[in-house]
């Protein structure tokens, strides 16, 4: 029987903020989640994309001339590609010789992804470092993901899955004996505000990092600080005591937000609300961890 392949948009190499360790990320594409904050964009259709990187683009044509859709017209007669009519071909991105066009998400097997993470192998054994699965969200590939993570256990690799938690709890539950380390994700408390800010429901990932606690797995929950957003006292209250009634589960991370993902918006031509939105001051980590510390848990800030 085949091996499933996966949906990769990137395979990062001495990842640090990824779990313990020195890692490799492998960022798998497609996400249920739209939260308006995200800061992997091109990882949230589970398709390849095309990135337009506009400084480099020499205006060539070449672009449209290999694009299969009929071009747009502007009024000074110019032909431009119609970028929300892509059927992501590629043919574009092959063309262009500047550079200025990349295809996101290349359909991999499994064992090149885990030729890939082999090569790091020493730094792994130096540094209690491994594999870290990522998105996207993981789960939402999860025939590729446990035959990952399967390949992972027989190597003797580390591995971590950092998952929002939005799946079928038997998803979930099926790669737990195959999985070191779970890095979850909470983000909102609040039913209505977190259908709001990532077009999903709570209750179903509040329930299945119950069930995985409950397994006794090895957690991390991480909680993106995004100002204006997550990081109000009421939110870290309701995180704080959420988190505090789990058995097993102590441990929360705080990522502070940043705006390198602006630069992903505008070449994916998509908009971005928050690319004015200062990073997160630290005082205002200091005061979230000091509250989180007083229901118990033990708080850092990075991944």
């Amino acid at each position: 029987m085949d091996r499933p392949t996966g949906i990769i948009f990137n395979i990062q190499r001495y990842a640090i903020h990824d779990g313990p360790g020195i890692r490799t990320t492998v960022f798998l594409k497609g996400c249920p989640l739209s939260c308006t904050w995200c800061h992997n964009p091109e990882g949230l259709s589970a398709d390849p994309e095309i990135l337009l990187v506009a400084d480099r683009c020499e205006h060539c044509g070449a672009c449209v001339e290999a694009c299969p859709v009929p071009p747009l017209v502007g009024p000074d007669g110019r032909k431009s590609t119609d970028r929300s009519l892509c059927v992501r071909c590629g043919r574009c991105v092959e063309a262009c010789t500047a550079g200025a066009r990349r295809l996101v998400g290349r359909e991999l097997p499994v064992d090149r992804v885990l030729s890939e993470v082999e090569r790091d192998r020493p730094f792994y054994e130096e540094t209690g470092g491994g594999v870290t699965f990522s998105g996207g969200e993981p789960l939402a590939q999860p025939e590729f993901l446990s035959a990952c993570l399967a390949s992972c256990r027989d190597r003797g690799i580390h591995t971590a899955v950092d998952t929002s938690g939005a799946a079928d709890s038997r998803v979930l539950l099926g790669i737990a004996g195959l999985t070191d380390l779970f890095l979850f994700d909470l983000k909102l408390l609040d039913e209505n505000r977190h259908q709001k800010h990532t077009g999903v429901a709570l209750a179903p990932i509040l329930e299945n990092l119950k069930a995985l606690d409950e397994t006794g797995a090895r957690v991390w929950v991480r909680f993106p600080v995004i100002p204006g957003v997550t990081d109000d006292r009421t939110n870290i209250d309701a995180l704080g005591r959420f988190v505090s009634s789990l058995s097993n589960t102590r441990q929360v991370h705080l990522l502070p937000f940043h705006r390198t993902a602006a630069d992903k918006y505008a070449r994916l031509e998509r908009p971005w609300d928050h690319g004015e939105v200062p990073a997160s001051p630290r005082a205002t980590l200091d005061g979230i961890a000091e509250i989180l510390g007083d229901y118990g848990l033990e708080v850092r800030t990075g991944g």
